[in-house]
């Protein structure tokens, strides 16, 4: 089963994620929470795989929360978000959050992408995903903050490595990754690890940005 935490200030919202969820027959929710705080709380307690976590809370936001989350490795957060870019999805983004959802999300795709992210394949929604990755990245019309210089690539990165990066950097999945690199999903799955310790980052979509700031893709 997938342990699954909902963070969200809005009990009607949390009771209609836990109600299609309730609908996958592989995933459980084990807790609630109402803001940033409480979620972190239960992270620690109850040591979820998923966090469903909105951004907008009251007292401790998503994005605070999602750092805590992420830094202590409690969990990977799954952010929940409206098709508007703002400073609380980069933020969240740049905090280690393993990918975003959309509130008007079919049920179907809510339950795909828990899955996906308790798999490992952080990056969801990938017509959203490639909009955000360009915004950070600084590309015209961006309504992001503006991106800080991009830090030089760690010069230990293989060749199969960097193209393993520039295949986040394009938002795609492990099972894309190996079809695209004609290698196994779980030897995609080690290349990935490895980015990510090589780079000191927590999620994929961190490592994608780079990859963007760094212009690799």
């Amino acid at each position: 089963m997938i342990r699954v935490l909902l963070a969200d200030d809005h009990a009607a919202i949390r009771a209609g994620l836990r109600m299609l969820l309730a609908t996958a027959g592989d995933i459980e929710v084990v807790g609630e929470a109402a803001d940033g705080a409480t979620a972190v709380a239960n992270a620690r307690a109850l040591r979820p795989d998923v966090v469903l976590m909105d951004v907008r809370m009251p007292g401790t936001d998503g994005v605070t929360a999602t750092r805590q989350v992420v830094d202590e490795g409690l969990a990977d957060v799954l952010v929940l978000t409206t098709f508007d870019l703002d400073e609380y999805v980069f933020g969240a983004l740049r905090a280690g959050a393993a990918g975003f959802l959309l509130k008007s999300a079919e049920a179907s795709d809510l339950v795909d992408a828990v899955r996906h992210v308790a798999a490992g394949d952080g990056v969801v929604a990938p017509e959203v995903t490639r909009r955000v990755l360009a915004e950070l990245a600084g590309a015209p019309g961006r309504s992001g903050p503006a991106p800080t210089p991009a830090a030089p690539l760690p010069a230990d990165l293989t060749p199969r490595e960097r193209d393993v990066l520039a295949a986040l950097g394009q938002g795609l999945s492990n099972a894309d990754i190996a079809q695209r690199l004609v290698i196994s999903e779980a030897t995609t799955k080690t290349h990935v690890s490895r980015v990510l310790a090589k780079l000191g980052v927590a999620s994929r979509v961190q490592a994608a940005i780079l990859a963007r700031e760094a212009d690799i893709i």
